[in-house]
């Protein structure tokens, strides 16, 4: 039953855009280690997308390097020679050193090669952010504009919110844009939020485990943007028992049911497709021109469907859209980047502090990471996704864990500090610790996708 109500369609193109950003991460992270061990005559005898336990999907060797494509995607990697890494060649590692060998080259040269990847994720999410402000610029709707307040679910009446209230500031934070008031809850960990009800302002209390169920629910299940639900355009084979409705119309009743904001279409449209014997007409009430009352009846198509398209909510509250130079840009992507990352870690910061964010409610595999992905193709949101998870990767992969580029530029450091190597046993068992350590958290991280999938 679970399998039937997927729509395949939508997974389908949050699977293609998680492949093609993934992609690019990767290979670009990987060419960051790969130029500068190349640029100090380093050999590298692989280079390739995704890992390939036992088999390739695709490869072919060019020089002294083997390029190809692996079936796990769970990453990728260069093996460079004489480097303990993924590979855990440890045949190749007590042979004596060789001069294209990593182990064989200064400390600061290794270090470099090390952080090759992180400083590539680093420009690349930075370009990326430079890249978006100047073709699309920063549109948002301010809060300001929602004059019908927001609609109201579950969790938001267990702290006394009702239908229309404007919310105005998070812990005394003034909000500017909409879409924020949920993360802002988490990561401030708010007491109270302030709310504007038939103009009086008004502090509600944020009660204890408030944000726990709301991080749980990915943000779901709080409040929504309310707005009219105005005609935007009929389809060609709709047809009406009665007047025809037309473009600006607003919908005052749907089956019978107050229909006038979206909240409320979605409920009584959620009701109707309920039924299983549905009438092959259904009775609208709309506003024309402001003053004129009309009654009509929609016909249903394709057996479910309604054919009338509505204003979405840019249309009808406004929005602000700010628009670049490109020398203005690049400040702009700069804070973006920096905004990006600090965001990043005061939610990583609320896993080790918070009593109600919990891991098990904020850690996900690439399932997660495939949802955020919009289910239609939409490349500024595409770019913005690219860019956040290359910043992202970056952080993750400078942290000092053995296995990661940061635990490997950790050990180089120390031997700079205190002119001593570490041994190539320790460094071999650091690596297979880490990996351990990442591979264990991999396969937490997608039980609990797993796990949230049947939950549902």
């Amino acid at each position: 039953m679970i399998l039937l109500a997927i729509d395949w369609s939508a997974v389908g193109i949050k699977v293609l855009q998680f492949i093609l950003s993934f992609s690019i991460l990767v290979v670009l992270h990987e060419l960051g280690h790969f130029l500068p061990a190349r640029w100090f005559k380093c050999r590298v005898e692989k280079f390739y997308l995704f890992f390939n336990p036992w088999f390739s999907l695709i490869k072919k060797k060019i020089g002294e390097t083997e390029y190809g494509l692996g079936w796990i995607p769970f990453g990728g990697y260069v093996k460079i020679s004489g480097m303990i890494d993924e590979s855990m060649d440890k045949e190749q590692m007590q042979k004596p050193p060789e001069p294209y060998e990593f182990r064989s080259k200064p400390a600061w040269q290794r270090l470099i090669i090390m952080l090759g990847g992180v400083t590539v994720n680093v420009i690349l999410a930075l370009f990326i952010f430079i890249m978006i402000m100047w073709v699309w610029g920063d549109r948002y709707i301010p809060i300001s504009n929602l004059r019908y307040g927001v609609s109201v679910d579950s969790l938001a009446t267990k702290i006394g919110m009702q239908e229309g209230d404007k919310i105005l500031a998070v812990a005394g934070k003034p909000l500017e844009r909409v879409g924020m008031t949920g993360s802002e809850i988490i990561m401030s960990e708010a007491k109270s939020i302030t709310i504007e009800r038939n103009g009086q302002q008004m502090e509600l209390t944020i009660p204890p485990g408030f944000i726990n169920q709301l991080n749980k629910n990915r943000l779901g299940g709080f409040t929504y943007i309310r707005y009219p639900m105005v005609v935007d355009s009929i389809m060609p084979e709709e047809k009406f028992d009665g007047t025809p409705l037309m473009k600006g119309d607003t919908l005052l009743t749907f089956d019978g049911k107050p229909a006038y904001f979206n909240g409320d279409l979605l409920k009584a449209m959620r009701n109707k497709n309920g039924d299983k014997d549905r009438p092959a007409h259904i009775a609208v009430t709309v506003l024309r021109n402001g003053k004129d009352t009309i009654h009509t009846n929609l016909t249903l198509i394709k057996g479910a469907n309604y054919g009338v398209l509505y204003k979405d909510a840019e249309d009808v509250l406004g929005y602000k859209q700010i628009n670049f130079t490109l020398a203005q840009a690049i400040p702009a992507g700069a804070r973006k980047s920096v905004q990006t990352l600090t965001n990043y870690i005061r939610n990583l910061k609320l896993l080790f502090t918070s009593k109600e964010v919990k891991p098990e409610d904020s850690l996900g595999s690439v399932i997660s990471i495939t949802n955020v992905f919009p289910p239609v193709w939409d490349w500024q949101s595409f770019w913005t996704l690219t860019a956040i998870f290359s910043i992202l990767l970056a952080f993750m992969n400078v942290l000092p864990i053995p296995a990661l580029d940061g635990g490997h530029a950790l050990f180089t450091l120390v031997e700079m500090v205190t002119g001593r190597k570490p041994s190539d046993k320790f460094i071999e068992y650091a690596q297979m610790a880490g990996m351990i350590l990442l591979f264990a958290l991999m396969a937490y991280a997608l039980g609990l996708d797993i796990f949230r999938m049947f939950r549902k």
